[in-house]
């Protein structure tokens, strides 16, 4: 499995005054997708970018912009996050009244589509839609903000999610965020996660030297 696992690399721990330069070195550093983390300070309390945002960074790289969308009502945003560049977007089935009708949304502009699931949040919230979409995405943390630890009680939900997907035989990624980083890697990839996302792992670490803490997480 190990050259199968991809690292999603969290510009919320980038700099956000070179916000553009980070998105070339993730991409010249082999990140394999550019993660984006979008809160309204509503669903979870915590401001951070729009879609012009995305719309300028969009030029920069070919990588996939896997965006998670933690704002709700969620319905509402995704023509602009689409638009403006989104390869895979994400939503939590909390921030919308009818979770089949935001698939059929986020479909209708061929995007991915992700949910995920905060910690406390359970497997039966999705597992209606198991057929309907491309992407989990698992929290190991509350989302909202940066540079948290991670929750080892999520693994258990993890390998839950990876029993059903692989029985079933759908085509999922398991996606996990939250406090990745060189320890806890490779038990979720043992779990099941085969994309990583990692903020402050990816940029703060051995001097931020990015190409060798992706290569790290993709490796341990």
């Amino acid at each position: 499995m190990g050259s199968l696992v991809k690292i999603s690399p969290s510009i919320l721990s980038a700099d956000f005054s070179k916000l553009g330069e980070e998105i070339v070195s993730l991409d010249k550093a082999g990140a394999d997708y550019i993660h984006v983390d979008v809160m309204d300070g509503h669903f979870v309390p915590n401001l951070t970018i729009g879609p012009d945002v995305i719309k300028n960074l969009r030029p920069l790289t070919k990588k996939v912009f896997d965006v998670h969308l933690m704002i709700s009502p969620v319905d509402q945003y995704i023509e602009q996050f689409s638009n403006a560049g989104a390869d895979i977007i994400t939503f939590h089935p909390e921030a919308t009244k009818n979770v089949s009708n935001t698939i059929r949304l986020i479909k209708r502009f061929n995007k991915k589509v992700g949910i995920s699931l905060k910690p406390k949040s359970t497997i039966d919230l999705i597992k209606d839609y198991f057929k309907d979409i491309d992407l989990i995405l698992i929290m190991s943390v509350e989302p909202g903000f940066g540079g948290q630890k991670f929750m080892p009680e999520v693994v258990d939900k993890l390998k839950e999610i990876k029993k059903i997907v692989t029985k079933e035989k759908f085509n999922i990624d398991i996606e996990i965020d939250g406090g990745i980083n060189f320890k806890n890697s490779k038990l979720v990839k043992d779990a099941g996660a085969n994309i990583l996302v990692s903020g402050s792992t990816v940029f703060k670490e051995n001097s931020g030297n990015l190409k060798k803490n992706i290569s790290l997480l993709r490796s341990n």
